[in-house]
């Protein structure tokens, strides 16, 4: 298991485990996090799993991808640490990972 913190776009925090091999979003959808969606479940077509990633750890994430890249034109309010939860899988070397949430998602 790895700690994961969400933060809403309102301040509030929830740090939980999610298992390792899951993505960032999956653990969010788990543990009904507020203002990760992830409509179409995962599959990176929606955009509506968008994340802040906090400084310092978006250089440990792997490289955004040109599916992500695309899929990121369709969010709200894109930002350079800007990520889709869906394309972030957890693993040991992410524990600690903070995330943030937009305003909104579209």
């Amino acid at each position: 298991m790895t700690k994961v913190t969400y933060i809403e776009f309102n301040g509030t925090e929830h740090s939980v485990d999610v298992a390792d091999g899951l993505s960032v979003m999956e653990g969010a959808v788990r543990y009904t996090i507020p203002g990760i969606e992830g409509d179409c479940g995962g599959a990176g077509a929606c955009a509506t799993c968008h994340v802040y990633v906090e400084e310092g750890w978006l250089e440990k994430l792997d490289p955004m991808d040109e599916l992500e890249r695309d899929m990121l034109d369709f969010a709200f309010d894109v930002q350079p640490n800007s990520r889709l939860s869906c394309q972030i899988k957890v693993e040991p070397s992410l524990d600690g990972l903070v995330v943030k949430t937009p305003a909104r998602q579209y």
